[in-house]
C-alpha cells in the first residue's frame, strides 16, 4: 500500500487504532498507538518519540527522535478480533532533520541492500527457520508434551496452537512454508518462506509477537529463550540465504562440482571467516552460549557441508542441480536475535568475501562431533565463541563489524553486551553453591 491507500483501507475498514513498531538495538519491538484520525499526519510527518528511553538510542540531550511509518507494512491484527479493529504499520526512525537515524536497525539492514545493489545484486533472500518452545506459564519450563522432530500424534498437544499461528501469520502478509513438532519436547517451528530481507526482518519481527499473542490466548507461554531446558535442543534460526542479479542466482553454476559459483563461494568464505565478529549480533544474550555446545545439533565449528548439519554453514542439497533452490544456510544465528542487524551483519560479511576473493576448502562430510580437539585442529577447523564475552573479544576492533552496524549501533551494541556479561559472571548460580559449598 501507499499513503492514501492506507487512509482509505483505516477508513474502510474502520480501524480505530494504528499501532507504530520498531526496534531497539537488541531487537525488542517498540510499539506506540494512534488513533485514526491522526494516520494521515503519521504518514505525512512521522510522530515524534523520546529516543533517550530506548535501549541503545539517544542521549537524554538530544532525545528527540521521528518514528516514520512503511505504508506497505500496514496489516490489521488479526488477534485483536473485528470490534475496534487494530492496525500496524513498522516504522523507520528518523532523526529530527528527517535524515535516517544510523542508531535504527531497520536502516542499517537497508544499508547492507544499498551495498549488495551496487555490487549488482539486486535481491539478498533470506528464509529463517525460528523454532521456539511453548510452556505452561513463563514461571518455569513445564512442557506441554513430550513429542519429538516431526511428531503427529496425541504426545503434541500444540497443534493447534501452530495452526491458529500459522493462519494468524498469513493474515499479517507473512507466506508460511510449513511447520511441526521440533525435536525437543513442547518445541516447534513454523518455517517463513523465503524473500528479500528486509521484508523477512519485518516478518521475522512479527513472527515473534504473533507466536505469543496466540499462545496467550490458548493460555500458555511462546519463548524463543535460545535454551529454556538442561539436556534439549535449544532453539535456532537456521537462515537460508542467496544473492540474484534480476532473475539469475547469483550463488548457482551448473559446471561446478557442487553447483556453486565463484560468487556463492566467496560469500560462504566470508561467512566463515567473520563468524567469530559476528557473534555477538547472531547469537546476543548470555543464553545462547548454552545453545552452542557440541552435541545437541547446533553448530559451532567453523566449517562448510552439504547434507552434514554438523557444520556451520550447510548448503541444502534437497534438489541439487536446480538453480532457484542453490542456496546456503548459516545454522548458528538464535531466533533472539534482532533480525535487522542478524540479516545485515552475514550479507556484509559475504560481501566482503565476494569482494576480496576469499576461497573455501572442499565440504566436510563428516560428523564434525566425533572428531577430537587434536584432529580438528590439524584440519584447520576453528570453533564459535564460547561464550558472550568471548563473542565481544572477538567482535572488538572488528572493521567488518564497524561497516556492518555503523560507529553508533557498534559501540552502543557493545556497550550493553559488557553490562549483561559482568552482571552474569558475578551472579552466584545454584550450580556452584551444589557443586562447591558442602566440599570446600
Amino acid at each position: 500500500m501507499d499513503k492514501d491507500q492506507v487512509i482509505k483501507a483505516v477508513k474502510d475498514d474502520d480501524v480505530k487504532f494504528i499501532r507504530l513498531w520498531f526496534t531497539d538495538v537488541v531487537g525488542t519491538l517498540k510499539s506506540f498507538a494512534v488513533t485514526a484520525s491522526e494516520i494521515e499526519t503519521a504518514l505525512n510527518n512521522g510522530m515524534g518519540f523520546d529516543g533517550s528511553s530506548i535501549t541503545g538510542y539517544q542521549d537524554i540531550e538530544e532525545s528527540d527522535m521521528i518514528a516514520m511509518p512503511d505504508p506497505s507494512t500496514f496489516k490489521i491484527l488479526p488477534w485483536r478480533g473485528e470490534e475496534h479493529k487494530v492496525g500496524r504499520m513498522i516504522c523507520d526512525v528518523l532523526n529530527p532533520d528527517g535524515t535516517p537515524y544510523e542508531g535504527d536497525p531497520r536502516y542499517q539492514l537497508k544499508r547492507a541492500l544499498k551495498r549488495a545493489a551496487e555490487m549488482g545484486f539486486d535481491h539478498f533472500y533470506v528464509g529463517p527457520e525460528l523454532e521456539f518452545f511453548y510452556f505452561k506459564d513463563s514461571k518455569g519450563t513445564e512442557v506441554l508434551d513430550k513429542g519429538g522432530y516431526f511428531d503427529l500424534t496425541p504426545l503434541d498437544v500444540a497443534s493447534d496452537l501452530r495452526r491458529d499461528t500459522v493462519m494468524a501469520l498469513e493474515e499479517m502478509g507473512i507466506d508460511v512454508e510449513y511447520s511441526h513438532h521440533e525435536v525437543g519436547p513442547s518445541q516447534h517451528e513454523i518455517d517463513i518462506r523465503y524473500n528479500d530481507a528486509l521484508k523477512i526482518a519485518d516478518d521475522a519481527m512479527t513472527y515473534r509477537l504473533v507466536v505469543k499473542e496466540i499462545a496467550e490466548k490458548y493460555g500458555v507461554y511462546a519463548t524463543f529463550m535460545p535454551k529454556p531446558i538442561f539436556g534439549e535442543n535449544g532453539s535456532g534460526m537456521h537462515t537460508h540465504q542467496s544473492l540474484f542479479s534480476g532473475d539469475n542466482n547469483a550463488f548457482f553454476d551448473g559446471n561446478d562440482k557442487f553447483f556453486l559459483s565463484d560468487t556463492a563461494k566467496g560469500y560462504i568464505a566470508g561467512l566463515l571467516r567473520h563468524a567469530s565478529e559476528m557473534s555477538v549480533v547472531f547469537a546476543q544474550w548470555v543464553n545462547s552460549y548454552k545453545r552452542l555446545v557440541p552435541g545437541y545439533e547446533a553448530p559451532v565449528y567453523k566449517a562448510w557441508s552439504r547434507r552434514n548439519r554438523s557444520a556451520l554453514i550447510r548448503v541444502p542439497m534437497y534438489h541439487p542441480g536446480m538453480e532457484k533452490a542453490t542456496r546456503c544456510e548459516f545454522r548458528s544465528p538464535d531466533p533472539a536475535c534482532n533480525p535487522y542487524l542478524t540479516f545485515a551483519v552475514m550479507l556484509h560479511a559475504g560481501l566482503e568475501g565476494i569482494e576480496k576473493g576469499y576461497k573455501i576448502e572442499d565440504p566436510m562430510e563428516m560428523n564434525l562431533y566425533n572428531l577430537s580437539d587434536t584432529e580438528r585442529s590439524e584440519m584447520g577447523i576453528e570453533t564459535l565463541p564460547e561464550s558472550l564475552g568471548d563473542a565481544i573479544k572477538n567482535a572488538e576492533g572488528s572493521e567488518l563489524m564497524k561497516k556492518a552496524l555503523g560507529d553508533h549501533i557498534y559501540s552502543r551494541l557493545l556497550e550493553i553486551k559488557k553490562k549483561e556479561w559482568n552482571d552474569y559472571r558475578m551472579q552466584l548460580t545454584q550450580w556452584e553453591m551444589d557443586r562447591y559449598l558442602s566440599v570446600l
